[in-house]
């Protein structure tokens, strides 16, 4: 397919970028390698690997820091799993060409939800509902680019658990993590601060990546000789991005996140159109 050099360099600039910005690595391995001949539903079998090593290599890092909502992981990853097992047996059987619109369809729905976000390193005054109060979703972090401790609190959990059987399946189906949707999800509904939600997906696309992997595995699109390569510069990357995330700041990131998701808009519509 595609030369071992070639894959191990596109997987640490993805690893890199996928953990600075809560994607998952994948959003740029899918269209490079489809790009390179790669068919798509193999790239989107191996991207799922690459979700796991990016997940592994960076969450690691901001669990150590405290930024991560290791709760709001563990309500939200229930939604999430079942949604990418049911989106990855979609795949197995969807045409091909219709794969591509698919990704740009659901990316262009990220873009535009974290294109509406304003400019706050943190939301202003949120007000828990009784769900988010009884789960006790808030927390706290130290923000080195401000200098100081943030707190916060997250509302509207039930809505958020039903985006995130959407992102879920979205994963599942494209192979992509879904993280671009999981932070519109967070910040949009939770009220998630950027850092905190860009951490958060990172430690929830793993788990969800590995669900939809299984399935790939079985059907026989997981093609390891490519998978491999890719696992190794993710990991690499995903561990230097997350060392680097705390000194930036977070309307540097939704800059970085919003370029990063219109190339890869623009490139799965030109394959949908000319496959």
């Amino acid at each position: 397919m595609v030369d071992v050099l070639t894959v191990l360099l596109i997987s640490i600039l993805a690893g890199l970028l996928g953990s600075l910005v809560g994607l998952g690595g994948s959003l740029i391995t899918t269209p490079a390698l489809v790009a390179l001949g790669v068919p798509v539903k193999f790239a989107i079998a191996a991207g799922m690997v690459t979700i796991i090593a990016t997940s592994s290599g960076s969450a690691s890092s901001y669990v150590k820091e405290k930024i991560v909502n290791v709760k709001a992981a563990m309500y939200l990853e229930m939604f999430t799993i079942v949604g990418a097992i049911a989106g990855a047996s979609i795949t197995s059987v969807v045409p091909a060409k219709f794969l591509y619109f698919f990704f740009a369809a659901f990316l262009l729905t990220s873009f535009l939800g974290i294109g509406r976000l304003g400019r706050d390193e943190v939301p202003q005054a949120v007000v828990q509902d009784g769900l988010a109060r009884w789960l006790e979703l808030e927390g706290s972090y130290h923000d080195k680019s401000l200098g100081k401790d943030v707190n916060y609190k997250l509302t509207r959990p039930a809505l958020g658990g039903a985006g995130m059987f959407v992102a879920g399946i979205a994963a599942g189906m494209l192979g992509i993590g879904a993280g671009a949707f999981k932070v519109s999800v967070h910040e949009l509904i939770l009220k998630m601060p950027p850092k905190v939600s860009t951490t958060t997906s990172s430690f929830i696309i793993g788990m969800t990546a590995l669900a939809g992997a299984s399935v790939y595995f079985f059907s026989g699109l997981l093609y390891l000789d490519l998978a491999a390569p890719m696992m190794v510069g993710t990991t690499l990357g995903a561990f230097l991005g997350g060392r680097a995330l705390n000194r930036i700041r977070s309307s540097t990131l939704r800059r970085l996140f919003l370029v990063v998701i219109l190339l890869v808009l623009v490139e799965m519509l030109y394959k949908g159109i000319t496959a």
